[in-house]
């Protein structure tokens, strides 16, 4: 079912052959990459205890950004669990702010007075005024 074409045309055998070698070489070269890293010589321990340091380094780096990525991840987290706390006690300080505003009207305290034998006085206060007596 595969046939040798490009875009629905059929192509020449010296195309095909030409294709077929370019692919050839360039699975030889990555062959050959990888053999030259990957040789006794460029992977000696000189080579390992030379770049020691920098690979040190890059773990050093690799664990602070760890490190920093959970304790930022733990703050998003409190901050959304006192910001659901604060939303809670608004929500409690307005219910007992509107309890106690219904409870300080004076129909309210009449009542809760009159349950203790106290009555609402009707008439307004008097003035008391203090008469001094002058001496002679």
């Amino acid at each position: 079912m595969a046939r040798n074409t490009i875009k629905n045309k059929e192509l020449s055998e010296e195309v095909q052959e030409a294709m077929s070698d370019a692919l050839e070489e360039k699975v030889e070269e990555t062959e050959d990459f990888l053999k030259s890293i990957f040789s006794q010589k460029k992977l000696s321990t000189y080579l390992v205890a030379k770049n020691l340091p920098f690979v040190a380094f890059l773990a050093l780096l690799g664990l602070l950004y760890i490190s920093n990525r959970h304790l930022a991840e733990n703050t998003v987290r409190r901050i959304d669990r006192l910001g659901k706390e604060v939303k809670e006690l608004s929500w409690d300080y307005k219910s007992l702010n509107a309890e106690l505003m219904k409870l300080t009207t004076q129909t309210e305290i009449a009542k809760r007075a009159d349950t203790l034998g106290l009555k609402e006085r009707t008439e307004p206060p008097i003035k008391l005024q203090v008469v001094k007596e002058v001496k002679q």
